[in-house]
């Protein structure tokens, strides 16, 4: 597959919403902005969808595997604008053997006071099936999921920003309480396979979560968070509607290194949502994400900060 460009225009949306920057920061010996910095940013990223099926009354069990591509990605920014550009380069090994595959991803997060929303966009195409049988590749299989998290951060002298986002930096440890409401909705395309061809399915959940940046040495920092949630799944097909309990379970960690010009890190986040068994279908579905990257910061021109 040759390369595809993917552009991801955020400035424009946050300034519709309201979300950007310049909220004051009670305690800024916790926490250092760069309200007046333009950013150059590198990442490597590898991200996927993946699936778990199983037929409760056989237990044939099959899991939809994505064939994976890792993206390079470089993004520009300045305040509450962003810029990404990424694209899937055939030089890197896991990308060769994915001819007929398509992935396409947007993942971004907005801030407005001490609220957060992230939001997904997976569309895939191209699953390898592994089953008890062995592994096979349907080039056919296509997926579409939409949806994100709403939460809200207790604790302002907790920087969520610091944690990969890097317009902000966590100067001294501090952690958070963080509440979070889920909500995903997925289309299945499931040509080739035992299970009805088109399926969708709606999670819906809230929990408790919390993150805590432990800052070593002034530069560097190490984070760790986790939420814990429950709601309903429902899943419909041309033969059956079902709703279940749904079990979310969000993991993340990240490390990191910051100074007044140069930064770096990396960022793990992994997403499981597991449905119960009352049912003749059991959908298990994870969602992955694992970043490394690079950044400097440059003064912005004057005419930036005197417009903005």
């Amino acid at each position: 597959m040759g390369l595809k460009f993917q552009f991801l225009v955020v400035g424009f949306l946050l300034n519709l919403l309201g979300f950007g920057q310049k909220d004051s920061i009670p305690t800024q010996e916790y926490i250092e902005t760069f309200p007046d910095k333009f950013t150059v940013r590198v990442g490597l990223l590898n991200t996927s969808n993946s699936f778990v099926f199983t037929d409760t009354n056989t237990a044939n069990r099959v899991e939809l595997e994505p064939n994976k591509k890792t993206y390079l990605g470089v993004s520009f920014l300045f305040r509450s604008l962003e810029l990404d550009l990424g694209f899937s380069p055939d030089f890197i090994s896991n990308n060769t053997d994915n001819e007929g595959s398509r992935l396409f991803t947007l993942n971004f997060r907005m801030f407005w006071n001490q609220w957060m929303q992230t939001l997904d966009f997976y569309s895939q195409k191209g699953f390898f099936v592994n089953t008890d049988l062995g592994n096979e590749q349907f080039p056919s299989i296509r997926t579409l999921k939409v949806g994100g998290t709403t939460a809200y951060i207790f604790n302002q002298k907790f920087s969520f920003r610091a944690v990969g986002f890097q317009n902000e930096w966590q100067k001294k440890s501090a952690g958070s309480f963080i509440p979070r409401f889920t909500f995903y909705y997925t289309r299945y395309g499931l040509q080739g396979t035992d299970f009805d061809d088109d399926v969708n399915s709606y999670d819906i959940a809230i929990g408790p979560g919390y993150h805590y940046n432990l800052v070593i040495d002034e530069n560097y920092l190490f984070g760790v968070g986790s939420t814990a949630g429950a709601g309903i799944n429902i899943t419909s097909s041309p033969t059956e509607t079902t709703t279940s309990a749904l079990y979310e379970l969000i993991l993340r960690g990240n490390v990191g290194y910051n100074s007044e010009r140069f930064y770096s890190g990396i960022n793990a986040n992994i997403i499981f949502l597991e449905h119960n068994e009352n049912r003749q279908t059991r959908l298990d579905d994870r969602i992955s994400f694992l970043e490394f990257y690079v950044g400097y910061r440059f003064n912005a021109p004057k005419k930036w900060i005197k417009a903005s």
